[in-house]
């Protein structure tokens, strides 16, 4: 395996360790028990008090995390080894008010969490990602940075990362605490898998999947495979790579029991974590091809709010509904291209995306955007309090992917796509990495068809919420949206919990739904219906089901523990489907399927 690790470092340019740089020491002398020991040491510093800290955010989320909590034994030493004084100013912020110069920090770093986000140790494997790891200099952000590991024995010593390598294999660099910060890193016993593609500069790529899994290398490349299929399907959206900075892309794949399920975004590479044994791979595919396609947007396509990313607060954007919603809708498609998910079973996908605009109340009445700005409390943000969100929120991610659907369909009616709409946005934003507006997404739709079709599509469904016709836009091709329980007797879409008591409503009911509208809540508890007790799910299914839509019927109920009864008028199941036309008896013409081809087929055949 170490063989391995060293094959990492031929393809890859040599970087010698600049002088002026930062320097991380990291060691693991108690991994069992998931700690590490870091030094971090950094010369010709002006004569003046010098803070260090955590991060309290991490690249590709957008809410704080406290990072700082799992540091401790904190020490402060000159160039000679000697201590100095340390100021904690903050949870996580540390200053050393007078030194000669040189400054090294010393700290032990707790990790047990290994995912996008946060960090993980053991002797068999080191899961790094560096927000949640490293302390740094304020104020030197420009400094490069050299890190040095030394491994607990137990360790295979494969390491992936977009860092790059020196001469010695254990020691790494970055350009700068951008990169840095940018730059996760896995450490053990990792099966490596490369492949290699040519981009239309004539440049060469090495596409890398460094995969932590119980698996047979032959496995590892049967998947390597399926990932390539995918990674070409997304390069023929944007009709080229990026230039990635060392003519590199790595996939840092954990697919064990042993992580915490995430995907993460970065420059060159993506953290993925799926805590399932190995048993194959199309369940994991569509994580991914969503990481994958954000080397492009969001990673060079990069809204001006999140550009330079600060690590001291959360990250506010309005354009998430573009930078993850988009990436969401391709995530999805790519394996239809890829050939991995089949239409008939794509249709559930365009199902859900149907019922979040139509349905779900955060897309009904507020717009995109004001969904984008909620990321900095909903992405993995951490509180205890209750919250109205299934009655105000709804996920950028789905939200967004459901206008991308929609404004794919109504640009292939105008001779165009998503596909040329999104070669638009790289050619003016991401190629050049000029950071974007949600306004300069406007100009470029405005240049691709006409200035008042992109007023009116912005207008609308971006700065606006009006609802939208999926049904007319699908027909185009050939598919059809239906009512899934037409005429079936529904109170709301809520979970309960089964009591001896009744059932107890688990979650806010939502506006405009049987059960809101007679003034029942979250624990709330349904003791009859119709006159007749219930307990079980299946009663109150049992009833609802000697019922239609409009019928006026009694609930008795307990609030607070006091008995209430309430007057309900039943509506019908709003649930929808999407289905092929050709399944259910409805014409498919040859410009449907011409249609359909055009928008769900492979891009490049290999």
């Amino acid at each position: 395996m170490k063989f391995l690790a060293l094959s990492l470092l031929s393809s890859i340019l040599i970087h010698s360790v600049d002088a002026q740089a930062i320097r991380y020491d990291v060691s693991f002398p108690n991994a069992v028990h998931h700690e590490a020991q870091i030094n971090l040491t950094v010369d010709k510093l002006p004569k003046t008090s010098v803070v260090f800290r955590m991060s309290r955010s991490s690249p590709g989320r957008y809410a704080t995390h406290e990072f700082g909590k799992n540091v401790y034994n904190v020490r402060a030493f000159d160039g000679q080894n000697k201590p100095l004084a340390l100021t904690r100013t903050d949870g996580d912020v540390y200053t050393v008010p007078t030194h000669n110069r040189t400054v090294r920090i010393s700290y032990t770093l707790y990790g047990n969490y290994p995912d996008g986000t946060y960090m993980g140790i053991d002797p068999q494997s080191i899961h790094l990602n560096m927000p949640a790891t490293f302390m740094w200099v304020k104020g030197f952000d420009k400094r490069p940075i050299e890190l040095k590991f030394t491994l607990p024995g137990e360790n295979m010593g494969v390491i992936a990362t977009q860092l790059v390598p020196t001469s010695d294999r254990f020691t790494f660099t970055a350009p700068g605490l951008q990169y840095f910060m940018d730059s996760p890193t896995k450490i053990g016993k990792l099966a490596v898998q490369e492949w290699k593609r040519t981009n239309t500069d004539g440049k060469p790529i090495t596409f890398r999947l460094a995969l932590e899994a119980a698996v047979a290398d032959s496995t590892a490349e049967g998947f390597s495979k399926k990932v390539a299929r995918i990674v070409d399907q997304a390069k023929a959206v944007y009709g080229e790579f990026p230039t990635y900075d060392y003519g590199n892309y790595t996939f840092l794949a954990s697919l064990n029991p042993y992580v915490r399920g995430d995907g993460m975004e970065h420059r060159n590479s993506t953290m993925i974590a799926v805590p399932l044994a190995f048993t194959g791979p199309e369940p994991v595919l569509g994580v991914f091809a969503h990481e994958f396609f954000h080397c492009w947007n969001v990673e060079r396509i990069r809204p001006k709010t999140l550009e330079p990313f600060n690590f001291e607060k959360s990250n506010m954007s309005y354009e998430l509904w573009f930078a993850e919603g988009f990436t969401q809708y391709y995530g999805e498609l790519l394996l239809v291209r890829a050939g991995f998910t089949p239409i008939d079973a794509y249709t559930n996908t365009l199902s859900g995306l149907v019922f979040t605009k139509q349905q779900t109340p955060g897309a009904i009445d507020y717009s995109p955007i004001d969904a984008s700005c909620h990321a900095v409390f909903v992405d993995a943000g951490v509180s205890i309090d209750r919250t109205n969100y299934p009655n105000m929120f709804t996920s950028y991610y789905t939200y967004g992917s459901a206008v991308a659907l929609a404004l794919d369909m109504e640009l292939r009616q105008r001779n165009q796509s998503l596909d040329t709409y999104m070669q638009a946005v790289w050619q003016r934003f991401g190629k050049p990495e000029q950071p974007y507006t949600v306004d300069g997404l406007q100009s470029v739709l405005a240049s691709l068809i006409t200035p008042d079709f992109a007023r009116s599509f912005f207008s609308n469904y971006i700065y606006g919420h009006n609802p939208i016709d999926y049904a007319s836009l699908l027909a185009k091709a050939g598919l059809t949206v239906k009512k899934a329980q037409e005429g079936k007797a529904w109170l709301g879409s809520v979970r309960y919990t089964e009591s001896d008591k009744g059932l107890v409503i688990m979650a806010n009911t939502i506006r405009e739904t049987p059960l809101y509208k007679a003034g029942l809540d979250v624990d709330d508890v349904i003791t009859a219906v119709d006159g007749q007790a219930v307990s079980k799910n299946a009663d109150l299914q049992t009833i609802l089901g000697q019922h239609k839509p409009g019928d006026l019927i009694q609930l008795a109920y307990t609030h607070r523990g006091d008995s209430k009864a309430s007057s309900v008028t039943l509506a019908e199941n709003p649930a929808i489907m999407v289905q092929l036309n050709e399944s259910i008896g409805q014409p498919f013409t040859p410009e449907m399927k011409q249609f359909r081809d055009n928008w769900l087929n492979a891009k490049v055949v290999k």
